[in-house]
């Protein structure tokens, strides 16, 4: 006798549960993707991954299965490429293959397939080439653009002089200059460092940036359908990005007053006609909600990790200030005191190229390329791989090859000069990505770094409050952008 009537329940429950154990087992098995630690059901691997040093999870993954292996982040299967063979194999010679942008929630839900970074199939390509050809024309490479770097690094030394030489934390006052560096790129226009719209954008950048690195957004991204209910983090995250679109969008309609098709001056002219010259196609995909998008993607990626790597080079220059002192000492050689750094500089101050080099392998901004996506049924080495399968690219395995890089794990801008003191490029040099999926803004990013950090060194001396050898500086393990830890400095004229 039942009283409570809960065998019945109970045998259903663990009959249930038998049979999807038995469909999940057929299911993982029967597939031929590359090795990896076995899955727990529904939730995958995740309890088997460091999440707070990610970067050491995936690197002993590698040791036990090798540059090519498979973990599950939820229910979805994740091909991890390591190492520089399998990430040139994969991007470069199947470039069309790998070239597909992998589905994450957050993103997938705030972008809507529209953008530079979030965007597929036919739609991505039409709206790469159309910014790749307007960047190349206002931006990568142009005399213009230089200027107009330039002319924002002398805008950003004014703001740092009235500091007075006191300690405070540089890393806010860092991405006005990219942002307005963006800003001239979309509208021709920079912002005053006081303006309301240019506040609001830097706040959200911000806390987005955090927002993106917490516990509860990669929860989200894992299990979409168990959280969106239950956590706030993410509409955080909706809600801030639909308030960027809009002063985004403000910004656009002020700018329609001055609009001349026929003489185009930044990218939103070049998109406006572009939307004239496609007006009567009606699969265009030139609409409002993707010049948003956009928007959004080059403020986002062209403030955030430019502003945040300078941040860490003045925080690298102050644990070693040997490498001021020779910065220095190439600035005054090459420059002078009070000529403005120009881009062609760089040619003659291989040592200076060498540290931004150095900096942007040791700090492993992005530790894995933004997730990639197989866009058919392929065979990648000795594994198939089915369409759809997301890939991580885990540039970290390059930037830290011990073969290429001696001594990875510790900052040596000697990784990039030969013996002579010549500058040394190396293949491996990858945080910006390769590929079809890599950052239309690699050349941009360059110029504004190696402007801003040499025209900031030619004007100050950078020194620590505290002993340089108290300062601790680790490479960051985080799945998304790395985030400088919060330090004080004091800039002194020279």
């Amino acid at each position: 006798m039942d009283p409570w009537g809960l065998t019945t329940p109970i045998l259903v429950f663990f009959v249930s549960f038998l049979v999807f154990l038995s469909l999940w087992k057929k299911d993982y098995k029967g597939r031929n993707l590359p090795p990896g630690p076995v899955p727990l059901p529904i939730i995958g691997n995740i309890l088997q991954i460091d999440h707070k040093n990610f970067f050491m999870s995936l690197n002993k993954l590698y040791e036990k299965y090798g540059p090519v292996y498979t973990i599950y982040l939820g229910s979805q299967p994740v091909v991890v490429l390591h190492g520089y063979k399998a990430l040139k194999e994969a991007l470069i010679d199947q470039g069309d293959i790998f070239g597909g942008r992998g589905k994450v929630p957050v993103f997938e839900n705030t972008f809507k397939g529209n953008g530079i970074v979030f965007s597929h199939g036919e739609k991505w390509k039409q709206i790469r080439q159309f910014s790749l050809m307007t960047l190349r024309k206002f931006g990568m490479g142009k005399r213009s653009i230089e200027e107009r770097i330039q002319e924002e690094a002398q805008f950003l030394i004014k703001e740092l002089k009235k500091t007075n030489s006191q300690p405070f934390n540089p890393h806010v006052i860092l991405q006005y200059a990219p942002f307005n560096v963006i800003s001239s790129i979309l509208f021709h226009q920079r912002f005053n460092y006081d303006n309301e719209d240019f506040l609001s954008m830097m706040h959200i950048l911000n806390e987005n940036a955090i927002l993106l690195n917490s516990p509860m957004i990669q929860l989200y991204n894992y299990f979409p359908w168990l959280f969106h209910y239950f956590m706030s983090h993410h509409k955080k995250f909706f809600s801030n990005t639909e308030a960027t679109k809009k002063i985004f969008l403000d910004q656009v309609k002020k700018h329609q007053d001055t609009l001349d098709l026929n003489n185009p001056q930044n990218l939103v002219d070049c998109y406006f006609h572009k939307m004239q010259q496609e007006q009567k196609n009606p699969d265009s995909v030139f609409d409002m909600e993707n010049l948003a998008a956009i928007g959004v993607d080059l403020f986002g990626a062209g403030t955030t990790t430019t502003s945040t790597t300078l941040a860490f080079s003045l925080f690298l220059i102050l644990k070693h200030p040997e490498v001021q002192d020779k910065i220095h000492e190439e600035i005054d050689q090459v420059i002078g005191p009070h000529r403005i750094p120009s881009i062609k500089d760089k040619l003659e101050m291989p040592y200076t190229d060498a540290v931004l080099h150095e900096i942007q392998r040791y700090i492993n901004i992005a530790p894995i390329s933004m997730p990639h996506e197989v866009t058919h049924d392929t065979q990648f080495r000795q594994y198939f791989i089915p369409k759809g399968t997301m890939v991580f690219p885990f540039l970290s395995s390059v930037l830290f090859d011990p073969i290429e890089f001696p001594n990875p794990y510790q900052f040596d801008p000697g990784h990039f000069l030969h013996q002579d003191g010549r500058f040394k490029n190396s293949d491996y040099f990858m945080p910006f990505s390769i590929g079809k999926r890599a950052c239309l803004g690699e050349g941009l990013a360059k110029m504004e770094l190696f402007l801003l950090l040499v025209t900031i060194l030619q004007n100050f001396t950078i020194k620590s409050v505290i002993d340089p050898k108290e300062i601790i500086i680790k490479p960051m393990s985080t799945r998304g952008v790395s985030c400088p830890p919060k330090y004080q400095l004091c800039f002194f004229p020279r």
